[in-house]
């Protein structure tokens, strides 16, 4: 059968990445045949209701618009994992440093002193000269000193990362009971960067909204229809609802459809024309594919879930939609079949925003009808409906400020003869080779005019649980959310207003809707100038003048007001171009909200690129289809919301859950977390390493540079196995500042995160400076002590191995009690890991030097007796005890200061937490010796001046964060915002000069 097409060709356009567009022609026996999208089957699409057809690949492999839609996929790192990579090649260059000092020391010794002792002390056969033997001990000590350089730091955080993403997995509270679907953290290597997120991007549809399309209200012929009703015809009170209305004189009608006002069914069964004319409307313009597997079984698969809403709606209220072919609609009116011969498809698209179908009826009148937005619609009404328009468009404002998606129906009848001239006209411009799609829009234009207006539809398609909460909460913990989605402009702002992104108290809305670079960058630049000149824009005591002459670094510094902006998705095509881009970020940027619509899934991840390369932040993409997955591989964290469009975008994450209102939990309490047990566990390791390494170097000092080591070679081997890797591991996986409550409650605790305070390259060298401080102390209070100790016989104290017994002992001692100084929640796992693991050097040392391995090894273990003999002296105790506290202390005295002077939020909140079980603990205590006899209440006489002003003024409906903001010391509130202030500086502006002033 293929074979009759081998004469055919199709002429088409070059591969692109335009899903709503194609255009091509098949030639075939002499015959031309227009190709528009609606014959294109893109790649994983399944075609249904048809048992065969035939098919022809136009685009393969690469040129497939899927392909060209989707990103590459990228190696996700953390920014931790390229510091600590940058961190380690410095230790390194750090261990050649004192692996030439110390040669350098050997071949001085060797040339000074070590040539006096040739004879007791001579040279190996190999080295010739002082030269030769630096040279080799540059090597030794490279391998003495290779402990410094953290090997096993790749693979502890690893097993904290792995921790973290099971305590994800296992949380219960991300665990969704209607989808029995529990969060999932499907890669292991990006816990941390939770805690530093910046910008969100979302998805709208099925990621903020619940993908679930209900019809609502409606508008017929002036009057609306769908407020609950009382018993007695009044508008229900909030949280009433009556019985939903009573579908069961049809028989072919959903059961799941709910619908509240019964004055609209008895305006159906009593034959009201418009009222028929409206559902007859929406039983026909439409794409819905109908199945019915069994008898009265009917089963709607739509191309969206807004016509599958008002298909069913049409269908209960008993105009059925039962079938179609090519060229004709049945459908069930009232109990009766009518099947109308489908003339002609008049397909939605981006710029048209409406839809029509011409029918012609059994009577054989041509009739055409016509549902799209209100903005597009209401222009092409015939002039005598002005009056309906007025009534219609209170409604549709209405609808619109309950966040309802609103359409407008019409209609319009058609002569045969202007029909037929009119389809000949269509066939023409459908042909055309160049500008076919201008040529059809002009075709469509003329017929879709003076039509006569039916009614509106509202649809709610609802928010899921917590969106508006789960927005505020992250909004305050400053990080920015964008929506960027495939819907119009309308649909994205109702959804902004709803899920409160958008508010009335916002100073403006900036709309871009350019059609050209020129215009887009106008729009853009005057976006700039009022957020400049608003009286809002005047903030932290500086006048508007003074502002513009100042240096700033962005406009978010010069902006105090609260400003969004929407761009569609033509305009921001112009606005992503390379000349341009930096301009879009700076507005945008400036803004609390931005909302981008009708953008491809390129645009979407092209914008998170944009962000991405020039704000230097850490980025997190959340959808929930496939048209997300480019944003999700682009974006730094990606996050997959299995919902109603298949798991696609769960697959391409790195993250996944099943609702919205769980990402506060993910990055708020999960994320920070991560992040401060990452944090302090590098410092800690850093610290411990350096303490234990350094040590050695100072020794070679005063053992002429001769690469012996202070411990013995079997603490070496333990020391990062055993004695300390376990304790820091603990505190990695288990550790926390403050409860999971208050990581919600205060989410400014969030800040340092996306600040990068708590490890970056000044805290680094802070830990190298604390060991190498403790290293000292460990090293020279024990030399000094030993040059003059005596034994309790009198004897010399000072022998090596006595030496080295002491320092191993007050390194293990010194470590382990400034982890337990790091540590912030203490558990039983933390508590027999610390302790345990010095219970276990000292059953390890007292078993090394026991007469017991002695016996079985006597070449390993010489010196018996050795550990028991000297930590039975006093002054070994002493000098431990001394070493200990002198180390320490520094570190206590430090802490406690800047807990008095100047605390960080997250203490602040742990002392409002012990005060807070202070003032319970004493309220029973005052409980339990109250008066218990007397049944009056005390309200009257007990009761402070009531909150009735503050509750009425809205001031305490604020989360508990902007409570704590000024509840904390000036201070504490102050340093983050000049931290963040020096960091915009150092970032610099993303239009490049800082000193460059915006409105040029």
């Amino acid at each position: 059968m293929l074979s009759v097409f081998c004469s055919g060709e199709v002429v088409c356009e070059p591969p692109n990445n335009k899903l709503d567009r194609f255009s091509g022609t098949l030639y075939w026996k002499e015959s031309k045949f227009p190709l528009s999208n609606q014959n294109m089957l893109l790649r994983g699409c399944v075609l249904r209701n048809t048992e065969w057809c035939f098919g022809l690949v136009v685009f393969a492999g690469p040129d497939t618009k899927l392909m060209q839609n989707s990103g590459r996929t990228k190696f996700k790192r953390t920014s931790i994992d390229r510091l600590m990579n940058t961190l380690v090649l410095w230790i390194f260059g750090f261990l050649v440093c004192m692996g030439v000092i110390l040669a350098i020391g050997n071949a001085i010794w060797e040339h000074e002193v070590g040539m006096r002792f040739q004879a007791y002390l001579p040279w190996d056969e190999a080295v010739d000269s002082a030269f030769f033997s630096g040279f080799l001990s540059f090597w030794s000590y490279i391998i003495i000193l290779n402990t410094v350089v953290p090997i096993s730091l790749y693979v502890s955080v690893e097993v904290i990362r792995l921790g973290h993403s099971y305590f994800i997995n296992w949380d219960k509270k991300m665990f969704c009971m209607k989808k029995r679907t529990p969060a999932e953290a499907r890669t292991t290597t990006l816990n941390e960067e939770l805690g530093q997120v910046e910008y969100v991007f979302s998805d709208k549809t099925g990621t903020l909204t619940q993908n679930i399309m209900v019809f609502n209200k409606c508008s017929i012929s002036g009057r609306s229809y769908g407020d609950v009703l009382d018993v007695l015809g009044h508008k229900a009170e909030l949280g009433q609802k009556p019985e939903p209305v009573d579908f069961s004189f049809n028989p072919l009608a959903d059961n799941k459809f709910l619908f509240w006002d019964p004055t609209l069914l008895e305006a159906v069964k009593m034959g009201d024309p418009h009222t028929h004319e409206f559902f007859r409307l929406l039983s026909l313009c439409h794409t819905v594919m109908s199945e019915e597997k069994n008898e009265g079984e009917l089963y709607y698969k739509a191309q969206s879930p807004d016509e599958g809403a008002l298909v069913t709606a049409a269908r209960n209220f008993g105009f059925v939609f039962r079938s179609r072919t090519p060229k004709t609609i049945t459908v069930h009116e009232m109990g009766t079949a009518v099947t109308y011969q489908l003339l002609a498809i008049l397909d939605f698209n981006n710029i048209r925003k409406r839809m029509s179908v011409i029918v012609r009826n059994p009577e054989g009148r041509i009739r055409l009808y016509c549902k799209g937005a209100d903005t597009i619609l209401l222009d092409r009404l015939h002039p005598c409906t002005q009056e309906l328009l007025s009534t219609t468009t209170d409604h549709l404002n209405e609808y619109a400020g309950e966040g309802l998606r609103t359409l407008v129906l019409a209609y319009k009848d058609l002569d045969e003869e202007y029909y037929g001239e009119w389809a000949q006209r269509r066939l023409r411009a459908s042909l055309a080779r160049d500008s076919r799609e201008d040529r059809l829009a002009s075709v469509y234009e003329e017929v879709e005019s003076n039509m006569v207006l039916l009614g509106a539809t509202a649809i709610e398609d609802k928010l899921q649980q917590g969106v508006p909460e789960t927005i505020a909460l992250l909004t305050l913990a400053n990080i920015k959310i964008w929506v960027l989605t495939g819907d119009k402009q309308e649909t994205a702002v109702n959804i902004g207003y709803s899920c409160k992104m958008l508010t009335d108290d916002m100073t403006e809305v900036f709309v871009v809707t350019g059609h050209t670079v020129l215009e887009v960058r106008e729009e853009l630049r005057k976006a700039r100038e009022k957020m400049l000149d608003s009286p809002h824009a005047v903030g932290n005591g500086f006048t508007c003048s003074e502002k513009r002459s100042a240096k700033l670094t962005s406009v978010l510094e010069a902006v105090a007001g609260e400003y969004a902006l929407v761009i569609n998705g033509h305009s921001l095509a112009h606005a992503l171009e390379a000349d341009m881009e930096l301009e879009f970020l700076e507005t945008a940027c400036a803004c609390k909200a931005v909302i981008c619509c009708r953008v491809t899934p390129l645009q979407k991840a092209q914008v998170v690129e944009l962000v991405k390369k020039h704000k230097k932040a850490v980025t997190l993409a959340i959808g929930d289809g496939a048209n997300d997955v480019s944003m999700i591989k682009t974006a730094h964290i990606g996050v997959g919301i299995s919902g109603q469009e298949g798991i696609q975008a769960v697959l391409a994450s790195d993250y996944s859950f099943s609702q919205f209102k769980f990402l506060q939990r993910l990055l708020l309490v999960h994320g920070r977390w991560s992040y401060l047990r990452m944090c302090k566990f590098l410092c800690y390791f850093f610290y411990k390493n350096f303490a234990f390494t350094m040590v050695h170097f100072w020794f070679g000092f005063f053992c002429g540079f001769s690469a012996q080591t202070v411990y013995d070679q079997y603490f070496i081997t333990l020391y990062n196995i055993v004695y300390t890797s376990l304790p820091v591991l603990a505190m990695g996986v288990f550790d926390q500042d403050v409860p999971e409550q208050r990581s919600m409650e205060y989410p400014k605790l969030y800040e340092p995160g996306q600040l990068n305070l708590l490890f970056n390259k000044r805290e680094f060298f802070i830990c190298i400076a604390q060991g190498i401080y403790t290293s000292v102390l460990m090293f020279f209070i024990p030399y000094g002590v030993f040059a003059e100790a005596t034994r309790d016989d009198g004897t010399q104290l000072a022998d090596y191995q006595s030496f080295a017994v002491t320092v191993a002992t007050s390194l293990v001692i010194v470590v382990s009690v400034q982890i337990g100084l790091d540590t912030g929640y203490w558990t039983a796992i933390n508590h027999f890991f610390i302790w345990g693991s010095l219970a276990i050097y000292f059953a390890i040392l007292f078993a090394m030097h026991s007469n017991g391995l002695f016996d079985m090894f006597p070449n390993q273990f010489r010196f018996v007796g050795n550990a028991q003999n000297t930590l039975a002296q006093p002054t070994v105790w002493l000098t431990i005890t001394l070493t200990t506290v002198v180390c320490i202390m520094p570190v206590v005295a430090f802490r406690f200061l800047k807990l008095s002077l100047k605390p960080d939020l997250s203490d602040t909140v742990r002392y409002t937490q012990l005060v807070r079980k202070k003032q319970k603990a004493q309220h029973r205590c005052l409980r339990r010796v109250g008066r218990t006899s007397s049944r009056r209440s005390g309200y009257a006489f007990s009761h402070q001046e009531g909150f009735g002003e503050l509750i009425m003024s809205g001031k305490n409906m604020r989360l508990s964060s902007l409570a704590l903001a000024s509840f904390t010391t000036r201070s504490s509130s102050s340093w983050i915002e000049s931290l963040r202030r020096k960091k915009s500086d150092s970032a610099g502006s993303p239009s490049g000069g800082a000193d460059k002033p915006l409105k040029g």
